[in-house]
């Protein structure tokens, strides 16, 4: 649901970033390795999460490295930090069940470098690099999906080194939806982290985002409120100072999480904004 790539270190930045030829293996599959952790105090506003969980001030522990050939990312939303009653995830008094609003969100995204188990250098063209890509996706309340397929570094114009991955979903939980069990639908995604203007201090200001495009999901019958497809397009500008970075983030929902828009899950389609104030370790 969220990702932000907000506060990488100097270091890290210029690893995505990345120089135009191929990751070498061939002497030390150490020598790539990083790791990078911020804890993240963010703020959404006018957010398209199905079930109208639009405002909301959350904590993020987000995390990434390399050690040999595996690649990592991955994140833990806590929401409602504060236990205000202006968050949508705040639980209402006295409610039910069916209004208590999920209290975190875990993505968990490692990457198997095939270049790095096989010690062959595998790029061709603007493919660095490739992996064995998987993603899972858990939430408190009967959300639990997994991601595997191919996935590669490449070298585009300007942007420098981006993530492209290709998956196919596996739905272990949702929400009780019929398709749980069951092998529906895939998912390209991509990710970049472009410093674009550094200054004299050493502090810089980064294009930072991701692209989902979810396709295929054709096992929900509920054609009223489900859909086959969906987009999320994340895009944020960042400061970047050694241990702080503050961002605004602006996201474009398509159908999120597969659900229509205007059907029961209320509006999944628009605009929304993000502000985020991130330390890094």
């Amino acid at each position: 649901m969220y990702r932000t790539l907000a506060a990488l270190s100097i270091s890290t930045a210029l690893a995505l970033s990345g120089a135009s030829f191929a990751v070498d293996y061939s002497d030390d599959i150490r020598k790539n390795d990083y790791k990078w952790m911020t804890f993240n105090v963010m703020q959404s506003i006018d957010n398209k999460i199905p079930f109208g969980f639009q405002d909301d001030t959350y904590f993020e522990m987000e995390f990434g490295g390399r050690s040999g050939w595996l690649d990592v990312y991955g994140y833990l939303d806590v929401f409602d930090l504060f236990n205000s009653s202006n968050s949508d995830r705040n639980k209402p008094e006295g409610g039910g069940p069916e209004d208590f609003a999920d209290n975190f969100f875990f993505k968990f995204a490692p990457r198997l470098s095939i270049d790095g188990m096989t010690g062959k250098d595998l790029s061709f063209g603007p493919v660095q690099e490739l992996y064995i890509s998987t993603v899972t996706n858990v939430g408190d309340q009967a959300l639990f999906e997994h991601y595997i397929g191919i996935g590669s570094d490449i070298q585009v114009p300007w942007f420098g080194k981006m993530g492209l991955n290709t998956y196919a979903r596996y739905v272990r939980e949702n929400f009780g939806a019929e398709n749980e069990g069951e092998w529906d639908g895939y998912m390209v995604s991509t990710n970049w982290f472009k410093p674009w203007y550094t200054l004299d201090s050493g502090h810089f200001v980064t294009y930072q985002g991701y692209l989902d495009y979810k396709f295929g999901a054709s096992k929900i019958s509920d054609g009223i409120n489900r859909t086959t497809t969906a987009v999320e397009w994340f895009n944020g500008i960042y400061y970047h100072m050694p241990q702080w970075a503050f961002g605004y983030g602006l996201k474009y929902y398509h159908n999120m999480a597969l659900f229509k828009d205007g059907g029961f899950a209320g509006d999944t389609t628009g605009f929304g904004h993000y502000l985020s104030v991130n330390y890094k370790f």
